[in-house]
């Protein structure tokens, strides 16, 4: 099993990192292995915690392999949007959403069509997107338009207008800023059998102390090896946008993760990710202050002083 050298004093402000890698040999090493969903298999550990301190403009963003930041960016922007069809994000050369459409247009039409081939049918053909690119109610549908229905008078409902969890949590935060229900929920169980796949990152809450911004996020099921990096950083840059939007300052992310796991067909990932040492903590500067939350594009963000290990390479297990 590799270990992990521990960083110099100078390198102090990465000790979130040193939490995670050590969270992941915990996992490698002693986790739970269990059959999943996927068929694949893994090691498990159930409830952890991470914390993150963002002063400063400081992030968490992985050194011990390079993360692709703005495609974690764009992810967020588009859940911001309440869009559900993958179309955006694929003209965007995003493809983290790809597999789950391509998986059920292969089933249900029998088709070997190739990635490649999927998502340039996607882009180029409206009607071809809509049928088979739309990832049904997830994440962003929840946030900006949680549904709503409204009696008749006569027995039955009708859709009335959704509800927009984002837009109350920066109305409440600037002009309630000591409520405990500053909340952003995406855990709609009447509506997940509808969903390509049921949140993972499910539950924000946010708190303000002496005009600082904090946030936590719960995310029920955590593939720490891929998706963490990506989750991490967007509910970072959540807290940011939110932090600026309503005049605070940003605070402190507060990770916590209920079944937190490892893909055995992960080895290589895990095995070279713990023999490295991270590296110097880079910076998020904000390059405008949109008109609102809903109003920020890729451009207004700018990272530097960011220098990784090489990226690691590893399967999606759909």
């Amino acid at each position: 099993m590799a270990t992990l050298a521990r960083p110099s004093d100078s390198l102090a402000e990465t000790s979130w990192e040193e939490q995670y890698l050590d969270l992941m040999r915990r996992i490698w090493t002693t986790g739970d292995q269990r059959v999943d969903r996927t068929g694949v298999g893994t090691r498990s550990l159930f409830g952890a915690e991470i914390r993150f301190d963002l002063a400063g403009g400081a992030m968490p963003l992985i050194t011990t392999k390079r993360v692709y930041w703005k495609t974690a960016t764009r992810e967020m922007l588009w859940f911001l949007t309440g869009e559900t069809n993958i179309r955006p994000l694929v003209s965007q050369g995003v493809q983290i959403w790809t597999d789950w459409p391509l998986d059920r247009f292969r089933r249900e039409t029998g088709s070997a069509i190739s990635r490649e081939e999927f998502s340039d049918r996607i882009v180029a053909d409206a009607e071809f997107a809509a049928r088979w690119g739309d990832l049904g109610p997830v994440y962003g549908k929840q946030w900006v338009d949680w549904p709503v229905y409204e009696p008749q008078g006569d027995g039955t409902f009708r859709r009335g207008p959704g509800i927009n969890q984002v837009a109350q949590v920066v109305d409440s935060l600037c002009n309630n800023p000591g409520s405990r229900r500053h909340i952003i929920e995406g855990w709609n169980v009447a509506e997940l059998p509808a969903m390509a796949l049921p949140p993972c990152h499910k539950t924000y809450q946010f708190h303000v102390a002496d005009g600082k911004l904090s946030g936590l996020l719960y995310q029920r099921s955590c593939d720490l090896g891929l998706g963490f990096a990506f989750n991490a950083w967007s509910a970072a840059l959540l807290i940011r946008m939110l932090a600026q939007q309503c005049d605070l300052e940003p605070g402190e992310l507060v990770w916590m993760g209920g079944d937190v796991h490892l893909y055995l067909n992960h080895a290589e990932l895990v095995e070279q990710q713990l023999s490295r040492t991270p590296r110097a903590a880079p910076r998020l500067e904000m390059m405008r202050r949109p008109a609102s939350i809903f109003d920020y594009r890729i451009e207004n963000f700018q990272v530097s002083g960011y220098d990784p290990w090489p990226a690691i390479a590893a399967p999606v297990a759909v």
